[in-house]
């Protein structure tokens, strides 16, 4: 006879990886310190990266 495998049903983590909270809008935002003056707009500009996923987001003082 055969071996009988355990079933072993996958987690939402397991499944998707670090990237499930930003798919439901909760990015763990880090402050990039190397642009921080935009030339074109002329005003300081606060660059964020997303941790998880990398999305980059500019914000305007």
């Amino acid at each position: 006879m055969g071996d009988v495998l355990p079933f072993k049903k996958k987690t939402a983590k397991e499944k998707h990886g670090k990237r499930i909270m930003c798919q439901s809008g909760f990015h763990k935002w880090e402050v990039m310190t190397e642009k921080k003056f935009d030339v074109k707009q002329g005003k300081l500009v606060t660059v964020y990266k997303c941790k998880r996923c990398g999305i980059i987001k500019n914000e305007a003082r």
